[in-house]
């Protein structure tokens, strides 16, 4: 999972993933911007479902985090389907509006978002 922290005109940081993970981005430019107290709430909901088989989730605007001990799920709320049978020959999957990785990466990438906000 490869992604960069960079700033646009305006100053406002904005945060690219590559394929596969484009979802992540979008969820921290949309959901996150920045905020240092939902990073917080991110970590200890990371912390209250560690090696245990609970779920913590935290719905936005325009994406929702699930999060287990093992996963982390980003998907656009735009994704939730009225039938769970899929039409023959179309596929719901949408690279920009759903990606996982693992809580440890994710983490990982929370905290390289945070060191950038504070010091750039």
């Amino acid at each position: 999972m490869d992604y960069e922290f960079l700033r646009d005109v305006t100053g406002q940081v904005v945060v690219r993933f590559s394929m596969g993970h484009e979802a992540i981005g979008h969820w921290i430019n949309e959901e996150l911007k920045g905020d240092f107290n939902l990073l917080d709430r991110i970590e200890a909901g990371a912390a209250e479902v560690k090696g245990s088989e609970r779920q913590w989730q935290l719905e936005g605007h325009e994406y929702t985090l699930l999060m287990d001990g093992e996963e982390v799920m980003i998907r656009a709320n735009q994704l939730a389907f009225e039938s769970d049978e899929m039409e023959e020959g179309m596929n719901y999957y949408d690279e920009e509006s759903l990606s996982f990785c693992g809580v440890e990466d994710f983490l990982a990438v929370l905290k390289a978002y945070r060191s950038f906000m504070l010091n750039y």
